[in-house]
């Protein structure tokens, strides 16, 4: 059996046609932990944030969530939040080694996906695709790290309050975001960090910002993932705007879970998408 395994910064739950798990990741507040599971209530983690006057951060999974989520399978592909933002990508890979010692004849292979939530969700569809297309295991990884060098992420962020608390982003870049309406649109570089693009000031000019940006990137009518922390309203103008330019554009809005709602926070809309 092939098993999908994902840190839960890539706000999947399930992906059809697939044997699917998701290893939670821990927010925490102050004396409160927040378990980035499909139980947790993203609002109330959002609200406490916003009265927490301390300090704040996150953890990653386990390595007994890993070894757990590794269960069952013979082919398992693992994708884990940039290793340039985490120590999961090390987490998980000690998990691989401890495994493979009781499990010798399992196949796992950990992708380092240099990114974070909708870009994750691209990867995962892909790689789900290329093992119901009969492919052998190599070849899935390799086609799977080809795919990875053709997809782009971006953030529209109202706050970079935590990414700079967490030492993400400067405090310099931080200061000036959320005064007076501005907004940062920012990108994943080739490395696996967070690099802005521009400052916007408003809904209105940071969607057009957004927008032009994806169409650099050579965009033309690939898929789109547009995940969103309590902002809807930004993330279905942005899906319209695609659609008025690329009508037949696969695109698909999800809510942010615990990870990516801390970091994007509340009114952040995180986009992933094919370049070719």
């Amino acid at each position: 059996m092939m098993k999908l395994v994902a840190d839960s910064s890539a706000n999947l739950t399930a992906l059809e046609g697939v044997t699917y798990q998701s290893v939670p990741m821990t927010i925490r507040a102050g004396e409160r932990d927040f378990v980035d599971d499909e139980t947790l209530d993203t609002h109330e983690l959002l609200d406490c944030l916003v009265a927490h006057n301390g300090r704040s951060g996150t953890a990653c999974p386990s390595l007994d969530g890993w070894l757990k989520a590794f269960e069952g399978a013979d082919e398992i592909f693992v994708l884990t939040i940039s290793s340039n933002l985490s120590g999961t990508y090390t987490s998980a890979m000690a998990a691989r080694d401890v495994y493979l010692q009781s499990h010798p004849d399992v196949k796992i292979h950990v992708f380092d996906t240099l990114s974070t939530g909708p870009e994750m969700q691209l990867l995962a569809e892909k790689l789900a695709e290329l093992h119901a297309k009969g492919l052998p295991f190599d070849a899935i990884c390799e086609k799977g790290r080809e795919y990875l060098a053709t997809t782009r992420i971006f953030f529209s962020l109202k706050s970079l309050h935590n990414l700079a608390q967490n030492g993400r982003v400067s405090k310099i870049t931080a200061g000036a975001i959320g005064i007076l309406g501005i907004q940062i649109l920012s990108t994943g570089s080739r490395e696996g960090t967070i690099q802005p693009v521009e400052k916007c000031r408003g809904e209105k000019k940071t969607r057009a910002a957004m927008l032009q940006s994806i169409l650099d990137t050579g965009y033309r009518g690939g898929k789109v993932r547009i995940h969103h922390a309590e902002n809807p309203e930004a993330a279905g103008a942005l899906a319209m705007a695609l659609h008025e330019r690329f009508p037949e554009a696969d695109i698909e809005i999800r809510p942010c879970a615990g990870l990516c709602s801390y970091y994007a926070e509340r009114g952040g809309v995180i986009v992933g998408l094919e370049t070719m």
